[in-house]
């Protein structure tokens, strides 16, 4: 299984706006609060793997 690592960029709602970082890339991923962890916050690091986010920094 691969492992990516994301910034959340912006928070709206029950949803958060994710930018990998791992990569160069522009695009943003819309993934829904409930799937990541409750201590989010913009600028937040994650790292995705096995199909779970967890906070890196």
């Amino acid at each position: 299984m691969e492992t990516w690592y994301y910034e959340v960029v912006s928070i709206d709602g029950d949803y958060a706006n994710l930018r990998r970082i791992d990569v160069v890339s522009d695009d943003l991923k819309l993934v829904a609060r409930a799937l990541l962890p409750a201590e989010i916050r913009e600028g937040s690091r994650l790292k995705y793997e096995w199909m779970q986010y967890e906070l890196t920094d």
